[in-house]
């Protein structure tokens, strides 16, 4: 097999590959194959195709990691605005003295961290959605302020 084709071909598996997982650091590799395979094209040796490969996808990368870096967002609290300000049922506490505790939200328990002022001790309160790390809640004893997203 030509050395442009197998790169093609691997270019190919790894953009495929990039629509399962979602995160674009196989696409960028896969962008590299395909310049390494432009540059074996063009008749460049293995060592100058793998530079140039190496090259695109490091550089497309760092790009990707920058580009989720900033819209990652460093305010955890507002990173979900479609259940901010939704009320929760506190039903047990994980840990109090970190604030961990199970509350029940749509009809299912959830991970909450409790944030802000002083927590409720007893189970039954409610409590009011702030923002989401990851698959836990974080929730205050009052509604959040009104903001726009």
């Amino acid at each position: 097999m030509e050395p442009w084709l197998a790169w093609i071909v691997l270019g190919f598996i790894l953009v495929i590959i990039e629509l399962v997982s979602g995160t674009f650091y196989l696409l960028v590799l896969g962008v590299g194959a395909f310049a390494a395979s432009i540059a074996a094209w063009l008749g460049a040796n293995l060592l100058a195709q793998a530079v140039i490969g190496a090259a695109v996808a490091i550089g497309g990368a760092w790009l990707v990691h920058a580009w989720h870096a900033k819209n990652r967002g460093s305010d955890a609290q507002a990173s979900n605005f479609l259940d901010r300000g939704q009320a929760v049922v506190l039903e047990s506490w994980v840990d109090e003295n970190r604030g961990a505790a199970r509350v029940k939200y749509r009809g299912t328990t959830w991970d909450a961290r409790i944030v802000g002022a002083a927590a409720p001790n007893a189970p039954g309160s409610t409590l009011y959605i702030e923002g989401q790390e990851g698959s836990t809640l974080l929730v205050g004893t009052s509604p959040p302020a009104a903001s726009a997203p």
